[in-house]
């Protein structure tokens, strides 16, 4: 057992009991290598039947190993080693298999990725970039092939399939085949990065048919260099935005305007409310001044928003008691503290009103379309599994996060590495010295060095002094994917000397005696031998970093495979680490007893001081992304929310009960606010026509004077039965078909303009809900509240819009109008970057989206992806235009309803 537990660690008792699972895959391996090709190919076809027939994917594990095993040793020369075989079973169990740095991480996925995917529902292998991608999946393409399963590649505006057969001359892109990215998600297995597979998810949640998603439900995927991407990346969201389309010169001329209105005679003031209403002679007033006919006619409807926007800044918003002007911006004061609310922003473009009004700098908008953490994604999927070289000491926040256990999986062969104990200089120029002296005495020896640094700074400061001692190296920034990869594989050669930020190449084995493929059979031979013989690489920590797997795998790019090496660490008192965590004393001590600059510590006592900083520092940046994931959370219910319901639009339900409930419910709410109570002094029944009004026209004996006889019950029994009367006219009028096709795209821009608008105002109340620590308050418990409550506005508001839109769109046909403008979706700065596109909008409900388009005041829509306006089949352009509603009265003078005369024809 003592030789076990020296052999496999500590996680001893763990691997232990994957070890009958290895033995049962093994003994299998003389039956599958007698099979033909056609016979091992058919495999994959008797396993599908097995699971049809009711049997769980975990008894077809040993099965599906072996032929994996199999494959792979016949199309790339490759058999999976036994700690592999442990390693597939950890990432089938959905756990993080730690995996040493070149013990073949990947080779090992496609264990567990065949077996997946053999559901059908697709197992997804996400990288850490572009190039891992195609290099990954062209490397086992000839495997999933042999075995009968497609195989997708995702890249940055692009897709592949893996092909057999060649198809380009271009460089690791010789077996790609161009397809369409829902053919890419398809295929049984796709590569690609999590950039790519988070903002496709986001642009299909905002797709407007089905046709236009690309991706299925989220199955099965393993993350590759899982620390780096569920932890490093992990603290910045994925966002899609863009900036606000408004003009800002229309909020200067808007600005110019309401002060030459009159109160009382242009527009009265509701300070309960604290809206403004503008009378008759104040809309004639404006609609003079804007040089327009009808300010509330649909092509006019943008002006509204920034008329409305300008009447609250002039008006209901003054200075220094709702806002202040500081450093030439406007900054908000909170209502209940009166403190100043520094970053929050109002939404609805009241904000920029407001800097119109006090004539400062307006800022542009910028607008999330959609947002989402790596976190929250990455939890979306049913299995979630990773591996990486590195994943130890970060094994709680992989638990509490992503409910994910590490199993630190033993070498294939004991590893001989020496990691030397840290040397500690006073001053960073003299632990640079030391370190060019090392890589000259390592290069004299033939011993191929890697130096790795924490920032291209240092590492272009290492390259000049290597350069005035006349050493030959390459310098790596973590930049050039392609690149760094090709140089880091020849890090191993004879001589060698490569300076690499600690990231840069990742993913790439260093080969002592450099890459083996292209060259002679017995020149790699001969100077792997002398590289093993001049003792293996050496590994050079110019600095430690913060995180200890950070070091961790810095290291691990030595000794892989039991190969020869060494490693150490150079620190200095002027580094970051030591200069937050050593004691300010420690410097002064040392010098006045008389150590030299260039006299370096080496104690292992330094060396688990450092340490202890380090578990420091990973703590204090777990619970800053902790933080982050806590307020994501509340946005992720939120967001969980708007997509079903959003799907369930999509997938076709019947939306016409659910509109006619919100119009029940719009109608009992008006009637309910000003109506309040039976007595009719507390009524203010031409407020109630007038939001009637904008709902639906109401016929002429819904007047004040008739509503006045009648009780609440009445009034209300009365509109229900009209709105409803209403509805089902307009249906007959557009037919069913129509009209459901309306019904959907109505409620999908009425959500997805106003999900836009909640997502940027809940974003400005995060940026601002910290002062409420001054209050004494929890900021994540106000947030919340403030949440809770935006969320109910935000539900009111969707109803608010459907009901009022969904009366008014007008069907009719008319000769297509220029191409609008392009529009440009890019990603906020200093958050991960998408591909600048929203999703596109698909051609076949083109006439009902441009009736809701005019209806709603917005352009006609466009295909985001190709900035091209979506035409219906005939050519033709569906509007929104003024039309004789089927209850109002007949334009002939007859004093019948328009459906009782001309309208009955």
């Amino acid at each position: 057992m003592k030789l076990f537990s020296k052999i496999f660690g500590d996680n001893s008792r763990e691997v232990k009991r994957y070890l009958p699972l290895v033995d049962q895959v093994n003994a299998l391996e003389d039956d599958y290598q007698a099979l033909t090709d056609d016979q091992l190919s058919a495999k994959t076809q008797e396993f599908r039947d097995r699971l049809t027939a009711g049997e769980p994917l975990d008894d077809l594990l040993p099965d599906a190993f072996a032929t994996v095993r199999e494959a792979a040793r016949r199309k790339v020369g490759q058999r999976h080693y036994d700690v592999q075989i442990i390693g597939g079973i950890v990432l089938h169990q959905g756990k993080i298999s730690e995996l040493k740095t070149g013990e073949g991480k990947t080779l090992t996925a496609t264990l567990p990725l065949y077996l997946n995917a053999l559901q059908g529902k697709g197992a997804h292998l996400v990288t850490v970039n572009d190039y891992l991608a195609k290099r990954d999946a062209q490397w086992y393409g000839p495997v999933f092939d042999l075995l009968g399963l497609s195989l997708g590649v995702l890249q940055h505006d692009e897709a592949f399939l893996y092909a057999a057969e060649r198809q380009s001359d271009t460089q690791n892109m010789e077996h790609l085949k161009p397809c369409s990215r829902r053919e890419a998600y398809n295929a049984d297995i796709t590569y690609g990065t999590n950039h790519e597979f988070g903002f496709d998810y986001l642009r299909d949640n905002m797709a407007v048919s089905l046709e236009a998603m690309v991706q299925r439900d989220l199955h099965y995927a393993i993350v590759d260099e899982v620390d780096n991407i569920l932890i490093d990346e992990a603290r910045t969201p994925l966002i899609i935005s863009g900036p606000a389309e408004e003009n800002t010169a229309v909020y200067q001329q808007f600005a110019r305007i309401v002060p030459r209105l009159t109160i009382d005679e242009d527009y009265t003031v509701d300070l309960k409310s604290r809206a403004v209403l503008l009378t008759e002679s104040g809309m004639e007033k404006l609609e003079k001044l804007l040089n327009v006919q009808n300010i509330y006619s649909p092509e006019n409807f943008r002006l509204t928003r920034f008329m409305e926007a300008a009447l609250k800044a002039h008006i209901i918003y003054t200075i220094d008691r709702d806002y202040v002007v500081k450093d030439g911006e406007i900054v908000i004061v909170d209502d209940f503290t009166g403190r100043l609310m520094f970053g929050r922003r109002w939404s609805d473009g009241l904000h920029q009103a407001v800097e119109a009004k006090e004539g400062v700098r307006i800022q542009n908008e910028s607008i999330t379309y959609a947002t989402i953490t790596l976190q929250n994604y990455f939890r979306l999927y049913d299995k979630l599994s990773g591996m990486t070289g590195t994943a130890a000491t970060e094994g709680e926040e992989f638990f509490k996060i992503y409910k994910l256990e590490t199993v630190v999986i033993p070498t294939h062969r004991p590893m001989v590495r020496e990691d030397e104990t840290d040397l500690v200089y006073r001053s960073e120029r003299a632990k640079y010295d030391a370190v060019a002296e090392e890589i000259e005495e390592m290069h004299e020896a033939g011993r191929p060095v890697l130096a790795g640094t924490v920032s291209i700074e240092k590492s272009e400061y290492l390259a000049s002094l290597l350069q005035r001692k006349g050493i030959e190296h390459q310098v790596l920034n973590a930049k050039q994917h392609e690149k760094e990869a090709g140089i880091v594989a020849q890090a191993g050669r004879f001589g060698a000397v490569t300076i690499a930020t600690n990231m840069a190449g990742r993913g790439t084995d260093i080969v002592l005696g450099g890459k083996p493929e292209g060259r002679p059979e017995g020149e790699w031979e001969d100077e792997h031998n002398r590289v093993v013989e001049a003792g293996g690489l050496h590994i050079i920590g110019t600095e430690r970093h913060e995180a200890r797997r950070i070091d961790n795998q810095l290291r691990g790019r030595s000794g892989r495979q039991g190969d020869p090496g060494s490693s150490r660490f150079y620190v200095s008192f002027e580094d970051d680490i030591m200069r937050r965590f050593a004691p300010e004393w420690l410097p002064g001590m040392m010098a006045r007893l008389g150590m030299e600059e260039d006299m370096p510590i080496e104690s292992g006592w330094v060396s688990k001081a450092i340490e202890t900083a380090q578990t420091k520092v990973e703590g204090h940046n777990f619970d800053i992304r902790k933080h982050v994931v806590e307020y994501d959370d509340v946005m992720n219910t939120q967001r969980d929310v708007i997509y079903k319901e959003r799907r369930k639009i999509l997938e076709g339900s019947d939306l016409r009960q659910n509109v006619l409930e919100m119009v029940a419910e719009e109608i009992t709410a008006i009637v309910n606010m000003n109506i309040p109570t039976n007595d009719a002094d507390d009524w203010d029944l031409d407020a109630l026509i007038a939001e009637m009004n904008a709902i639906v026209h109401l016929p002429e004996e819904f007047t004040a004077e008739n509503l006045a006889q009648m009780s609440p019950e009445e009034i209300h029994d009365a509109l229900q039965e009209f709105v409803r009367d209403a509805y089902a006219d307009k249906e007959e009028d557009v037919t069913p078909e129509l009209m459901r096709q309306l019904e959907r795209l109505v409620m999908l821009r009425a959500i997805d303009s106003l999900w836009v608008e909640h997502l940027t105002a809940m974003d400005e109340m995060r940026q601002g809900i910290g002062l409420s620590a001054y209050g004494q308050q929890d900021p994540l418990v106000a947030y919340k509240r403030e949440a809770h409550d935006m969320w109910g506005q935000l539900l009111a508001n969707i109803r608010n819009r459907i009901v009022r839109t969904i009366y008014h769109v007008e069907v009719s046909a008319q000769v297509a109008r220029p191409a609008p403008p392009p529009v440009t979706v890019a990603s906020q700065p200093g958050v991960a970057a998408g591909d600048g596109q929203a999703p596109s909008a698909i051609p076949q409900d083109a006439q009902a989206q441009r009736a809701v388009s005019s209806a709603l005041g917005v352009k006609a829509p466009t295909n985001l992806r190709t900035n091209q306006p979506i035409e219906s089949s005939g050519g033709r352009t569906v509007v929104a235009e003024k039309k004789v509603g089927r209850n109002e009265p007949c334009p002939c003078g007859s004093g019948k309803k328009y459906k009782k005369c001309h309208g009955a024809e």
